[in-house]
């Protein structure tokens, strides 16, 4: 093991000590504290510190740092800060994902963002619609041909 991660080993295991008699102590950690927890993907971007009543630490984890900069780049800290604190409490999660998928097509196409990848998806269902009809029309010409006879599950005619 390399002497810089046995120092980080170390400093880890002295930690683990630390809050194991602080917590023996009686002395209580917030969830949001920088001693426990590294900060929210927001905080870290934005070079504050994440506090126990952080608005963004909920939906933007450490582990996922270029969903709140593209986030950010988009629509900008203060405004998605508003629109959370504005929805409803369960409807949150669901806005941040919102906002992400807007930014990642914005970014993606700056000129018409999720609604050029909307307008694609409705001209690939009216295109499979078209083969659709046209395959169905070409089974009813066959069906035709065979005269109405029906045919056995082996492709031979029966009666």
């Amino acid at each position: 093991i390399p002497k810089r991660e046995t120092k980080k080993i170390k400093r880890f295991q002295e930690d683990i000590r630390d809050r194991n008699f602080l917590v023996n102590q009686g002395i209580i950690y917030t969830y949001m504290s920088n001693y426990t927890n590294s900060p929210c993907a927001a905080c870290k971007f934005l070079r504050r510190k994440c506090t126990s009543d952080c608005v963004f630490a909920p939906y933007f984890p450490p582990e996922e740092p270029t969903k709140f900069a593209n986030v950010h780049r988009i629509f900008g800290a203060s405004n998605v800060s508003k629109i959370l604190q504005e929805v409803a409490p369960h409807q949150r999660e669901d806005a941040v994902n919102s906002l992400a998928y807007e930014a990642e097509a914005r970014l993606k196409d700056p000129v018409y963002g999720c609604v050029g990848a909307i307008s694609v998806l409705q001209r690939q269902v009216l295109r499979l619609q078209r083969e659709l009809e046209e395959t169905n029309a070409d089974l009813m010409r066959y069906a035709g041909c065979l005269g109405g006879e029906t045919t056995s599950a082996y492709g031979g005619r029966r009666g």
